[in-house]
C-alpha cells in the first residue's frame, strides 16, 4: 500500500531544492563580479587616461541639447 502524500513535506523540500539554487547562482554571478573587478583593476591602471580622453572627444547627441517644451 502506497504513503498517504505529506504535501507539507513536498513543498518544503521543494523551497529548500529552490533556496539552494538561489544561493548557488547569486555565488556564481558574486565570482563573475570579482572576477571582472580584479580583471578591470589592472587594465584601469594601465588604460585610465585614455578612457578619459575619450569622454572628452564624445560627440553629443540630440537628447543633450534637447529643450524641454512642456513646462513653460
Amino acid at each position: 500500500m502506497a504513503f498517504k502524500p505529506n504535501y507539507n513535506q513536498q513543498r518544503a523540500e521543494r523551497n529548500r531544492a529552490k533556496e539552494q539554487r538561489k544561493q548557488e547562482k547569486l555565488q556564481r554571478r558574486e565570482e563573475e563580479v570579482a572576477a571582472r573587478r580584479a580583471g578591470n583593476q589592472t587594465d584601469g591602471e594601465q588604460s585610465g587616461q585614455d578612457d578619459a580622453d575619450a569622454q572628452d572627444d564624445a560627440v553629443p547627441t540630440d537628447t543633450d541639447t534637447k529643450i524641454d517644451t512642456n513646462n513653460a
